[in-house]
């Protein structure tokens, strides 16, 4: 999420604004310390200007990522 962000070159108080949440809230789905409901993955693809299917497919890609270079 934090990659597609900052590719828009969105700020994270206004992706959160955009998205309906606090701040902080945005900041802790980013570091993956909250797991977020699957209308605040919706809310949050809209204010990114993509599907909640492409932002999910990058997340498993990079959750993929991490686990292949752990092994």
């Amino acid at each position: 999420m934090r990659e597609a962000r900052s590719a828009k070159a969105l700020a994270q108080e206004v992706l959160a604004e955009q998205a309906g949440i606090a701040r902080s809230h945005m900041g802790k789905i980013e570091r993956g310390e909250h797991m977020p409901t699957l209308v605040l993955i919706l809310r949050i693809a809209k204010g990114l200007g993509c599907s909640a299917a492409a932002l999910m497919a990058a997340t498993e890609a990079q959750l993929s990522e991490k686990q292949e270079d752990a092994v």
